[in-house]
């Protein structure tokens, strides 16, 4: 019982060290995102000749959120138009990793499938999402949810489409030989060994999806239901209320930088504990 004991200690003490890296790597990437990004905004503001009546640095927009009288009323305006984007976004993200899921399972179990469905995906990609923006909207409805959905996934489905079927190409061959002797169809072994090998694409596919489900929720609300902050955007520079044009567009940034390594922290973590922190190269 003591040996057992002592092992199941070291276990336990390998896997808090394991989770406590994954934090400060974590917290590490996050502070150095944010420093490049705030330097490059800057020096946008500083050296591209910009009036600094229509230009606001971070040391302007700070002052508007916080050291402003008004900033209570500032962010009273600015939080609902947040929400509203975080909301849209998350249609988005859940439609397009979804949609991405079933197609890379599709595309795995059947090359009929993926011979037929494959050029029309790419030929979807190629296109520029503005130009069929107006397309889906006729579709969809302008101002619904569907069309939130639809210009949402669009951005989402590929690049996690591409990163999901990488995974899943990874499988063991002998793992899925394995089930398929003791009568497991090709579903069976995809479900019991592709997808858990393909979780470190998985957790890669949604990191990256992140900042792309923000960016279609963006568009979306510029082209077609004319809320969030996408549809105050030019809003605010029609009326040149550039400070809340900054600061919107600051807030959304700021937030999406925040969850795109909070989902870096959750696949740290949850990676180290399953044992595939080294799978996948960062």
């Amino acid at each position: 019982m003591t040996a057992v004991a002592t092992i199941e200690s070291g276990l336990a003490r390998d896997r808090r060290r394991a989770l406590a890296r994954a934090g400060l790597r974590a917290l590490g990437n996050g502070t150095l995102t944010l420093v490049v990004v705030f330097a490059l905004w800057q020096a946008v503001v500083s050296f591209t000749g910009i009036s600094p009546f229509v230009a606001k640095g971070p040391i302007d927009v700070w002052a508007f959120l916080v050291t402003d009288p008004e900033a209570a009323e500032h962010w009273a305006e600015l939080l609902p138009l947040i929400a509203q984007t975080l909301q849209d976004a998350a249609v988005g993200f859940v439609a397009g990793m979804i949609a991405a899921l079933v197609l890379a399972l599709l595309f795995t179990l059947s090359k009929a499938v993926e011979a037929g469905v494959m050029p029309l995906a790419l030929l979807l990609r190629s296109v520029p999402l503005v130009a069929i923006a107006p397309v889906i909207i006729l579709i969809t409805g302008r101002g619904t949810t569907a069309s939130v959905a639809v210009i949402g996934s669009i951005v989402v489905l590929f690049p996690a489409l591409a990163s999901i079927m990488f995974g899943l190409s990874r499988a063991s061959a002998e793992s899925l030989d394995l089930i398929r002797v003791f009568g497991g169809s090709n579903l069976t072994a995809l479900l019991k060994v592709g997808l858990p090998g393909a979780l470190p694409s998985l957790f890669a596919a949604a990191r990256v999806s992140v900042p792309g489900a923000v960016t279609g929720a963006l568009l979306a609300e510029w082209l077609s239901t004319g809320t969030g902050v996408g549809g105050m955007i030019q809003k605010f520079s029609a009326s040149a209320r550039f400070d809340e044009l900054w600061a919107s567009v600051a807030v959304i940034t700021l937030v999406t930088l925040l969850l795109y390594n909070l989902v870096a922290l959750v696949e740290s973590i949850v990676l180290a504990r399953v044992g595939m922190g080294g799978t996948l190269a960062r």
